[in-house]
């Protein structure tokens, strides 16, 4: 403004910013925020390449991580915790005092018994007790850890689903790949970091399990298609080929780099890295996705069909993308939430998934990666001794929701194997030794990826954040 005028108008700077209603003190407030964020929060390496390589906080077990999520939550007592009082029980109410003040999704506190759906078994040099449902995982037992007494905090899937992934119920905090691709880098020169493939028809807990929450986004999940295009609108459109592709996305990248020196905003940097990866992912995704030069051996090995979408056409990519040094890899396996019928529904969803899910810890191992690959085979809570019948829902011979105590596995990445850990009650309600957490079982993913889940935090909102919030402890009977 001109000064004359302003002084004609009898206006001064202090009556400029009054009425502005921003004032002087709330300018330089805002401008050490961004300063605090900058360099406290994200750091100037992250600027510089948010994907560079970091040394972990002490040495690692693991490198990466193949997370086989089944989503809807597998029956533990039908799979992996086999419990004889069931069988006496069939068809009576469990005693009030074991179900205590438990909430249920669709059944009521005294809905009948319902025994173990196929027979077990033990198996291995470690006798592990393993369902029939499950023959190709029986015979590689003495390569797992059998956790049974995984505890969550939520009951329905959405909320359960973001809650492992998250450690909180709620979308808008980061996934665990998020944060170990935050922590650790990417060792992937042309593949994104964090990579996730589902093979079903939905997620409850959708694109907020593998979000970056207030994580810069460039620590998102990628998500890849299990046919076709990988990855959606990243071939370039007709008449621009690669001379012009590269000069654009150099001259673009160099003008965002010149903002990026001015304003120091992470999200301007993980423009520049993106645009830089779908020039790539170009190139290395259909290469990624051409399973031709995989062996008759490994194909039939993993029962995969190259040329059809599946559950173990997942699993071999996961291991080709963990190859090429992509760091997290996040597989979901939707359908398994066996409200009516679990015998059939899970005879059928066995069917599609063990023996992938077993040949891919076997071709790890033969190649030399499992070692250093942590496995992770689950869901997001278990299912009840009671049975599920409702006519009304065309319901009959199901499990409810049960997050009190379930069971996961684990394989490789300095995880014990041959180990059976936790037990359950004699009814499978509740945990009677050992029980784990979900924030637990965080914090021990993390600590076998050389990194402290309280030193791996994020500064937003006027606090540091961390996966494990201010929970969860490592659980060191199962590490190696």
């Amino acid at each position: 403004m001109d000064p004359i005028r302003l002084r004609a108008q009898n206006i001064t700077r202090r009556h400029f910013f009054q009425e502005c209603g921003i004032g002087v003190g709330k300018l330089a407030l805002a401008s050490l925020l961004t300063d605090s964020f900058t360099s406290q929060s994200f750091g100037d390496t992250r600027m510089i390449n948010p994907l560079a390589p970091r040394p972990p906080h002490f040495a690692p077990k693991a490198k990466r991580v193949i997370h086989l999520f089944m989503a809807g939550a597998p029956s533990q007592l039908d799979l992996f915790d086999y419990k004889p009082e069931l069988v006496k029980l069939q068809g009576k109410p469990l005693p009030p005092s074991v179900i205590g003040g438990q909430r249920f999704a669709f059944i009521r506190s005294d809905a009948a018994v319902l025994g173990p759906q196929f027979k077990f078994s033990k198996h291995g040099k470690c006798g592990m007790e393993i369902s029939e449902a499950l023959p190709y995982l029986s015979k590689i037992v003495d390569e797992i850890c059998l956790i049974k007494t995984v505890k969550t905090d939520q009951f329905n899937h959405a909320p359960a689903q973001i809650f492992f992934n998250t450690g909180f119920a709620q979308p808008g905090r980061p996934s665990i790949g998020s944060w170990t691709s935050y922590g650790l880098g990417s060792e992937a020169n042309d593949l994104p970091a964090f990579v996730v493939m589902s093979t079903g028809t939905g997620i409850s807990g959708g694109a907020a399990n593998w979000s970056s929450g207030f994580l810069p986004t460039i620590y998102t999940g990628v998500r890849f298609r299990n046919q076709g295009d990988p990855i959606l609108n990243i071939t370039s459109p007709e008449g621009v080929d690669s001379r012009l592709q590269r000069d654009s996305l150099d001259l673009m990248a160099a003008m965002n780099r010149r903002h990026l020196e001015t304003v120091k905003d992470p999200e301007i940097a993980t423009r520049i890295a993106s645009y830089e990866m779908a020039y790539k992912l170009q190139t290395s995704a259909p290469d990624l996705m051409n399973l031709k030069s995989e062996s008759k051996a490994t194909l039939d090995l993993y029962g995969c069909d190259p040329d059809k979408p599946s559950f173990a056409r997942a699993c071999l990519l996961a291991r080709r993308m963990i190859e090429r040094g992509v760091r997290f890899v996040n597989i979901y396996n939707e359908g398994w939430d066996a409200h009516t019928d679990v015998a059939g529904n899970h005879d059928g969803n066995c069917k599609a998934t063990d023996q992938a899910s077993a040949a891919l810890v076997l071709d790890l191992k033969q190649r030399g990666l499992l070692d250093d690959t942590l496995v992770i085979w689950g869901g997001e809570f278990g299912r009840t001794p009671m049975v599920e019948t409702n006519p009304l829902l065309g319901r009959s011979q199901g499990r409810d929701h049960h997050p009190s105590a379930y069971s996961i596995w684990m394989a490789g990445g300095g995880i014990k194997s041959g180990l059976t850990f936790g037990k359950t009650d004699d009814l499978g309600y509740h945990a009677a030794e050992n029980p784990v957490h979900v924030h637990d079982l965080q914090a021990t993913i993390l600590h076998l990826l050389g990194l402290d889940h309280e030193r791996l935090t994020y500064r937003y909102a006027g606090r540091d954040f961390r996966l494990t919030d201010v929970h969860g402890k490592i659980v060191s009977g199962i590490l190696a």
